[in-house]
């Protein structure tokens, strides 16, 4: 099912929704307003599902774009031949950090609260398929907000009523907001039944709740994988459970399970890089040098879906942090973004199967799982070729070397292309891949250092100050782009 399906008639119920809503900013974060009993659960999933999946994989509008203006920057996928000042040097503006906090818990979680306390066994319209649908949306969208700032607001945030506000949520540490990230996905695999009630509005699997189900248990892995080094015991009891039976906890078996947001041709409903850089005609972006000779390196034909080659034919990319100045003299031999990923109908991303494999290879190294490393390894890179109908070549094959974390992780990084935000994180958890020292001529902010997260909304100390001073305290560290946060290995 593509966006466009309920484009127009979404434009309305916006409106109504902003109309019913608090005018405080921090209003929407922390209370639930009255129940919107003329907006069915349908529409409110679509919008907050475009809403939250767009975000996330960059936004059109400038100071909004998390993902390449920012994680695929520091991740060295991308680089800048302008305005290196946008997240490429490590500065990064007010405005992107305001705009992505209130953004997620404004357009994304707010709706996804409405729909689960809708559709839960005692809300106005019951439907265990929407609440188990919006129970693993919010997850996700918490994970995501987590993982970039560090503790948040999370078990007050959302849950006030129009009787009893919240206009104050506490901060909870990042141990506490995955462990409820556990539980809450562990029920939203109860709720999701495919033979139960059917749910529309669904633009990511168009209803099919078995792929739900199987994105829900496939993300609970993504979490329990992320926290193994902090919490093994319990990381390995949830990889038993969920790889012991199949049945009650499927899993990603293939490309097709895939969670992304299908684009569509008809605009506005296209993939956001299609609109700022081919229909904005943006050319601000490169393929990374780093990037680039790495799978030149290693004869890795996915270079050319990632990129298109420079004027000559050849994959390659400059160096990140390079002042205007410089940086712009690139912009004729750098190869630019893919064509497949600036396609209108360009897929965005959540989860591949790709990533599951790189997380249960991880774990068989690791001891958290049975199993055999090595293959789950050379699974995951096949299925990364695969998902962009490529084969790995003989010679690829060659220079791929054995499993060991750094070859899975760098591997992992390769494969998440696009998904900035997931391979920054895994960068910051692991240390891998191994970035090549900065280019000489490189000038970057943050004293040098790769961002470890993103300080908080600059509203935060105005309308929530002393729970963000607490926040920060959990934080165990100050609201810098320094602070190491709680999985960091």
């Amino acid at each position: 099912m593509k966006k466009i399906t309920y484009r127009s008639l979404l434009m309305g119920l916006m409106a109504l929704l902003i109309a019913n809503s608090c005018t405080n900013d921090f209003d929407e974060i922390n209370s639930n307003p009255n129940s919107p009993t003329l907006v069915k659960a349908q529409y409110l999933l679509t919008t907050a599902l475009e809403a939250s999946v767009d975000r996330y994989w960059g936004s059109r509008t400038r100071f909004e774009r998390i993902n390449i203006d920012a994680a695929e920057l520091y991740i060295q996928h991308l680089t800048r031949n302008i305005l290196s000042n946008e997240g490429d040097n490590y500065l990064v503006s007010v405005s992107l950090t305001n705009n992505n906090w209130k953004g997620f818990y404004n357009d994304a979680q707010v709706n996804y609260q409405r729909i689960y306390d809708l559709s839960k066994a005692d809300g106005t319209t019951p439907n265990t398929n929407y609440a188990g649908v919006a129970l693993t949306m919010r997850s996700w969208v918490f994970m995501l907000l987590t993982d970039m700032y560090g503790p948040i607001p999370y078990s007050e945030a959302i849950k006030g009523t129009a009787e009893e506000p919240i206009y104050s949520p506490k901060y909870d540490d990042m141990e506490a907001i995955y462990a409820g990230l556990l539980n809450d996905l562990k029920m939203a695999n109860e709720l999701l039944t495919p033979s139960g009630p059917a749910i529309a509005g669904d633009i990511l699997y168009n209803g099919d709740i078995l792929k739900w189900k199987k994105f829900t248990n496939s993300l609970r892995l993504r979490i329990a994988n992320r926290q193994a080094a902090k919490k093994p015991t319990e990381s390995r009891a949830i990889f038993k459970e969920i790889l012991d039976n199949p049945t009650t906890f499927p899993i990603f078996e293939s490309n097709a399970d895939n969670t992304q947001l299908n684009c569509s041709a008809v605009l506005p409903s296209n993939n956001e890089w299609n609109q700022v850089m081919i229909q904005d005609s943006r050319t601000d972006w490169n393929i990374s040098k780093t990037f680039a000779d790495k799978l030149n390196d290693m004869e890795d034909e996915r270079i050319t879906v990632f990129a298109n080659p420079n004027s000559e034919g050849v994959y390659q990319g400059h160096a990140n942090g390079l002042p205007d100045a410089i940086a712009t003299n690139y912009l004729a031999t750098s190869s630019t973004v893919g064509d497949y990923f600036t396609a209108a109908t360009a897929p965005e991303v959540i989860m591949t199967y790709s990533e599951l494999l790189f997380i249960l290879a991880e774990a068989a190294l690791d001891g958290d799982i049975d199993g055999d490393a090595e293959a789950y390894f050379q699974d995951a890179v096949a299925a990364s070729f695969d998902q962009y109908g490529l084969t790995p070549s003989a010679a690829f094959l060659a220079n791929l070397g054995p499993v060991s974390k750094e070859n899975i992780m760098e591997q992992k990084w390769v494969s998440l292309f696009g998904q900035g935000i997931e391979a920054w994180t895994e960068w910051r958890r692991t240390g891998y891949p191994v970035f090549p020292p900065a280019d000489s001529r490189a000038v970057f902010n943050n004293d040098g250092i790769r961002p470890t997260r993103f300080t908080y909304s600059t509203n935060e100390y105005s309308l929530n100050k002393i729970n963000l001073e607490a926040g920060i305290q959990l934080l165990g560290g100050s609201d810098d782009m320094k602070t190491k946060l709680w999985w960091a290995e």
